[in-house]
């Protein structure tokens, strides 16, 4: 920010006085040294500046979307009232395909059957629910995920209030690693193709579109990839010299 420059400049000018100082009381003692030649500034180059602009998106990215749900209440405007399995139980509902008896998520439907009030039980896929304002508003969203069973994929959801209703701001489906609340965005880390990466996805509060949009996605390295395979012996190896080095 502007205002903060003068004091970043203030603290800048105090640090090479001590600096300065420093120096003196301590005499001579070989000066200062140089760490060798800064490398020349290079300025981005605009590649084919006569190239036709594209029109459209080449990939459909989520933008984002708000729906309310219906048959849940919220008393008193206050989520922490809400039972997070009577909100899954609403989606489940809704007649969405995906939970019918061939739906890709059928087994979810039949294990939501067997959780308890709020949640848990040893085949309940709902996960634990978290709260934290995530609009600005002054009051917490519900977070909440639950297990897509039979595939690897876990539900992402999350829920605000508005006009005392239960409106649901963020739908993602995707096979998770984890996911953070961090400030007012929701990051969700998901495995890569690619061993030793994984991909994280931001989602963040939308004022305009009162939903939770897609803001940022990262592909970034994790640690060091993992050999699936054992490296076959060197072509040139006869069976004799195989031999004799096991033999040592």
């Amino acid at each position: 920010m502007p205002t903060r420059r003068p004091v970043r400049t203030a603290l800048a000018a105090a640090g090479v006085a001590l600096l300065a100082t420093a120096v003196a009381g301590c005499g001579d003692s070989g000066g200062l040294q140089g760490a060798g030649a800064t490398p020349t500034a290079v300025s981005p180059v605009k590649l084919w500046p006569d190239l036709r602009p594209a029109s459209s998106p080449a990939w459909p990215y989520d933008e984002g979307s708000a729906q309310t749900v219906k048959g849940v209440t919220v008393p008193g405007d206050d989520l922490r009232r809400v039972d997070p399995v009577a909100v899954v139980g609403a989606e489940i509902a809704s007649g969405s395909a995906d939970y019918g008896a061939k739906g890709a998520y059928h087994e979810t439907a039949n294990r939501m059957k067997e959780c308890a009030a709020g949640g848990g039980g040893a085949r309940c896929p709902l996960l634990k629910a978290y709260y934290r304002d995530l609009t600005g508003d002054g009051r917490d969203e519900l977070t909440l995920g639950f297990r897509l069973y039979p595939t690897n994929q876990t539900a992402l959801r999350v829920y605000t209030v508005e006009q005392h209703k239960l409106v649901q701001v963020l739908e993602d489906n995707d096979a998770i690693i984890g996911v953070e609340l961090a400030g007012r965005t929701v990051i969700v880390r998901s495995p890569a193709g690619i061993s030793g990466y994984e991909y994280r996805t931001t989602w963040a509060w939308d004022p305009q579109q009162k939903a939770m949009v897609f803001s940022r996605d990262e592909f970034l390295r994790t640690g060091k990839a993992r050999h699936t395979h054992t490296p076959a012996p060197s072509a040139s190896a006869t069976p004799a010299a195989s031999a004799s080095a096991s033999a040592r």
